[in-house]
């Protein structure tokens, strides 16, 4: 499933409230950023990544595979980095190659 996303699939969601899923525990996110990021394969999908903030700034979850909860494909499980806080909440990173 998450082989199929494209940069276009989050960079309409920019500043729309999402729910990320840390287990049983659901927090509001919105993405911040969606952009292309160099390498990828010939002829693969353009790699992208997302930056999100979602929490307080105090409390973070560590990198791992959580869960975002996307309008048209449902729940995603994908692999979030935090990058650290900034004035709002916890920053958080999703790389897609």
């Amino acid at each position: 499933m998450t082989d199929s996303l494209t940069l276009d699939d989050f960079a309409q969601l920019r500043e729309r409230e999402l729910t990320l899923k840390f287990g049983d525990e659901g927090q509001s996110a919105r993405i911040l950023e969606a952009r292309e990021v160099p390498g990828g394969m010939p002829g693969g999908r353009t790699p992208f990544s997302i930056i999100l903030r979602s929490g307080s700034r105090d409390r973070f979850w560590p990198q791992g595979i959580y869960r975002l909860c996307h309008p048209e494909h449902g729940e995603l499980e994908l692999f979030l980095v935090p990058i650290g806080p900034d004035d709002e909440g916890m920053r958080y990173e999703i790389s897609f190659s």
